[in-house]
């Protein structure tokens, strides 16, 4: 059976490989656990791509088809190893950095692209100079992301300084900080192919991934172009003209957006899966199977299945679910309440990334009721049922 080197682990994905007859071997960074039976390598950066090449090497693997990676930390060392095992997929590592900096990637966007203002930050610098070059509240965050960790919102000397003492601050070119845009979010997951985009959808966070770091329940629904059509062809536009300019290899790629009166504002793009139950939500809403599709980039091949983003019957959301800040909710409690797709809650498990310990998809043929119906849930769950 052919093997695909993964870097990281994610169930969807699993299975997916799975379905074409591939076996899995991961790279994986602790506290991470695979599926019983599988093989893999733990590693203590998932960013350093001379480890992962040592593990991939001393695995001593057969008939190795590809690699992919299941999230950003992956995306250099993904293209390193396909340069050095003659893989298919991109092997333009240093091309890949432009969607793992954030200063590399707002500085090579085209012109006409709106973005935040965006420096690198070290020790040196004063609260005062940062705040006199992007305004009195500015963002101080990982310059290769990090899904919204370390990320802080600053509006004082006291703040910017309890923010600088989770870096190491041992590197220039280690943090950023970009000017702060007090507006929603939306996101497009696509896919990019020839130069061109083949497919995507639009969805809106409930509320921004830095607040669901900070407690908050992250929650997105897909979006319907009948009735947001002047954003949609605003998100199109604006994915065409990034990638073109930040020129990706062929990829499924996720792009953040803040959507505020003047347009779409540029927040940051990534060239890999989308996170959370993003890629089953637009499964379900169009079928198209994102992981079946970056598996075969992985492997050198065409997407050949049809890439549907017509009006679909029905559209889904998904929300990550919390232990409430007060009372106690059992997976019966939200049956009793709402009626899901799926749902799966164990307030008992050890809490995964923003506070998750399960997890819900939610649908309805009008996306009103359904962004509505996901707030309820929300509500109900950060207040314990009450």
């Amino acid at each position: 059976m052919p093997t695909m080197i993964v870097i990281g682990h994610r169930d969807g994905l699993d299975q997916a490989l799975q379905r074409r007859g591939l076996e899995p071997f991961y790279i994986v960074q602790a506290p991470v656990n695979t599926p019983a039976g599988r093989r893999f390598r733990r590693v203590i950066d998932m960013e350093n791509a001379q480890e992962i090449l040592r593990a991939v090497l001393s695995a001593r693997l057969d008939d190795v088809a590809g690699v992919l990676t299941v999230h950003e930390m992956g995306v250099f060392g993904a293209a390193y190893v396909r340069q050095q095992m003659d893989l298919p997929g991109n092997t333009d590592s240093a091309a890949a950095l432009c969607f793992r900096d954030k200063y590399l990637q707002k500085s090579k966007l085209p012109p006409q692209i709106k973005r935040a203002r965006c420096r690198y930050v070290s020790r040196d610098i004063s609260f005062a100079d940062l705040a006199g070059d992007l305004g009195d509240t500015f963002v101080i965050k990982p310059a290769t992301g990090a899904g919204a960790l370390r990320t802080n919102i600053i509006r004082s000397p006291e703040e910017y300084a309890r923010a600088l003492k989770l870096f190491s601050g041992q590197s220039d070119v280690e943090i950023v900080a970009e000017s702060f845009i007090d507006a929603s979010e939306v996101y497009i997951d696509g896919i990019w192919q020839s130069g061109d985009l083949r497919w995507s959808s639009i969805s809106r966070n409930h509320i921004s991934p830095l607040s669901a770091v900070q407690g908050g329940v992250l929650a997105a629904h897909v979006l319907d172009r009948r009735r947001h059509s002047a954003l949609f062809q605003q998100a199109e536009t604006l994915a065409r003209q990034a990638l073109t300019g930040l020129n990706p290899p062929d990829c499924v790629f996720h792009l953040e957006a803040f959507t505020e009166e003047s347009g779409l504002t540029f927040g940051e793009c990534a060239i890999r899966l989308p996170g959370a139950l993003s890629p089953q939500v637009n499964k379900l809403t169009f079928g198209v199977d994102l992981f079946d599709v970056e598996i075969s980039l992985a492997l050198g091949e065409e997407v050949t299945e049809k890439l549907d983003s017509s009006t679909p019957d029905r559209f889904y959301g998904y929300l990550l679910l919390r232990r409430p800040k007060g009372g106690n909710l059992t997976q019966k409690d939200f049956e009793r309440n709402f009626l899901f797709d799926e749902i799966q809650y164990s307030p008992d498990a050890p809490a995964g990334p923003y506070g998750r310990v399960g997890q819900a998809i939610v649908s309805d043929p009008d996306e009103l009721i359904l962004h509505q119906t996901m707030d309820d849930i929300v509500r109900f769950n950060e207040a314990g049922g009450a």
